[in-house]
């Protein structure tokens, strides 16, 4: 399969995220957690979504303004600083090659009751092949499962050994409070 290109500035979107945005309601407003350059904010608002970016890294959300001025930067330590989303509820949260375990809770409590959980990132084993290669950085054997699976309904949860876009060990999940959005086995 070849990859979606369109977004040859800001890197390769990822085809987790592809896969299950259509679960998020139409024009829904989705948090893209710890964005970095932009490429699924992007993405999400090329599919009409209203995006709200976060990350630390002025620049970064600077460079995603410009190119989609509709979307909402905001700068935020999401380790150390206050929670800058209190109260919010979103229709769908995507985060990729991002982990702060803390912060994984207030994360579920920010999906609003049919929202749409969209995560992928790195777990143990990815040490092999470079970083992330700390374990405070990478997410244990079904983590992302058992946090999820008591209060959304898991759509599709994969983990293991990845070669595209570079070898990785990875874990995805995709959860929502629809229960008829689940998948065959």
């Amino acid at each position: 399969m070849i990859p979606d290109m369109s977004f040859e500035m800001s890197g390769i979107t990822s085809q987790w995220v592809r896969r299950f945005l259509p679960l998020i309601k139409a024009g829904g407003a989705v948090l893209d957690l710890a964005c970095g350059q932009g490429r699924h904010s992007l993405l999400l608002a090329e599919r009409g979504y209203k995006v709200e970016a976060v990350d630390r890294d002025a620049a970064a959300l600077a460079g995603i303004a410009a190119q989609a001025p509709g979307v909402v930067t905001r700068v935020a330590d999401l380790e150390g600083g206050l929670w800058p989303y209190h109260g919010r509820k979103f229709d769908g949260i995507v985060v990729t090659n991002y982990l702060f375990r803390p912060l994984l809770p207030t994360l579920l409590d920010a999906l609003d009751i049919n929202g749409v959980l969209i995560y992928e990132t790195f777990m143990v084993g990815n040490e092999r092949f470079g970083k992330p290669a700390n374990p405070a950085f990478l997410l244990r054997r079904d983590e992302l499962l058992d946090l999820v699976r008591p209060r959304l309904a898991v759509v599709a949860f994969e983990q293991g050994e990845v070669d595209f876009p570079r070898p990785a060990v990875v874990q995805r999940l995709c959860a929502t409070g629809y229960s008829d959005q689940l998948l065959p086995p």
